[in-house]
């Protein structure tokens, strides 16, 4: 897989967005992640946002980070980097493209100063939640909890630090 930077509002990227927004409508119901992102959120140095191509030039993966500081009403802390929109096609799962995008940008948000790496997934995303605990990030509690779902019973949050 080549992986490139890219905005998050790339075509491709959207492509990918729309996809994954369709697999989170199915697992959850309703109209998939409402979380508001504006593209310059994945920005350098405040950001990073990869695709992944496949060697016939198909995109087939994608993942970014965006800086988040504290913020009572949300929980995060300074230094925080949010991951958002992990995602790899289903024709190409199981080959490590998840891993190899997650530490891209787990080095990349370490290289501009953030120092907690945090994301959100959902209960009805296994394979997500056993890539996350098998890289190294610990499922937080309850009451801390963050972030646009952090009251929904299914949100899962967890936190690496860099």
């Amino acid at each position: 897989m080549r992986i490139v930077t890219a905005r998050f509002d790339h075509p491709d990227a959207r492509k990918l967005s729309d996809i994954v927004q369709a697999e989170y409508a199915v697992r959850y119901g309703g109209e998939g992640d409402v979380t508001p992102l504006d593209p310059a959120m994945f920005d350098p140095p405040q950001g990073l946002y990869l695709l992944g191509y496949e060697a016939d030039g198909s995109p087939v993966a994608s993942g970014g980070w965006r800086a988040m500081d504290t913020s009572a009403e949300e929980n995060y802390a300074d230094g925080d980097a949010e991951i958002k929109r992990m995602f790899v096609m289903l024709h190409a799962r199981g080959r490590g493209l998840s891993r190899l995008l997650l530490a891209r940008l787990e080095e990349s948000a370490r290289e501009a100063g953030r120092t907690r790496m945090v994301l959100e997934t959902g209960d009805q995303q296994p394979e997500a939640i056993a890539l996350y605990v098998s890289s190294g990030y610990t499922l937080l509690p309850e009451s801390r909890k963050f972030g646009c779902y952090r009251a929904e019973p299914s949100s899962r949050c967890f936190v690496k630090a860099l």
